[in-house]
């Protein structure tokens, strides 16, 4: 998929929230869009494991982690399954861990820092809610696009003209 948001930017204008340049790109695709599903959490991965679990049918997990940076959310287990249940990518507010792995899989991830401590197991969070996450909301149906210029969301797909 040949992204440019950029171009996005330059075409939509008023139509789009740009995420502020928070998040280090860590996964193997530095470019990926789709429509988003979302997660509000804090140090549990317990919804994200749910989620991936699920067909991501091209979709964008967007996951509110509190911006904590305590603990792990994503890690090469997980990014794996995310790659076999065909999720385009992955945004944590948060960390993740294992980045060596996860930096040659078919994934963008996208995530604050890393963090080598697993987060805990609890079932505790959120699904399916609008989050405010870089500055701008998220919510579940709108669409993310991003690449090496940064992280633009729009409530319905962008074309170039």
């Amino acid at each position: 998929m040949d992204i440019a948001t950029a171009d996005l930017c330059d075409a939509h204008g008023e139509n789009i929230r740009v995420a502020e340049p928070i998040f280090n790109s860590y996964g193997g695709r530095a470019a990926f869009a789709g429509p988003i599903r979302t997660l509000r959490l804090l140090e549990d991965n317990s919804l994200v494991r749910s989620a991936l679990e699920q067909p991501g049918d091209g979709a964008v997990l967007v996951v509110d982690g509190g911006g904590s940076r305590n603990c792990a959310l994503l890690g090469d287990l997980l990014g794996a399954l995310a790659v076999r249940n065909n999720w385009t990518g992955i945004v944590i507010n948060g960390c993740i861990r294992d980045s060596k792995q996860i930096a040659t899989m078919d994934l963008g991830v996208l995530a604050l820092a890393t963090h080598p401590r697993k987060s805990r197991k609890q079932n505790r969070g959120e699904a399916d809610v609008t989050i405010n996450i870089a500055g701008i909301a998220v919510a579940p149906g709108n669409y993310l696009y991003a690449d090496e210029d940064g992280l633009i969301v729009a409530d319905t797909t962008l074309e170039l003209d």
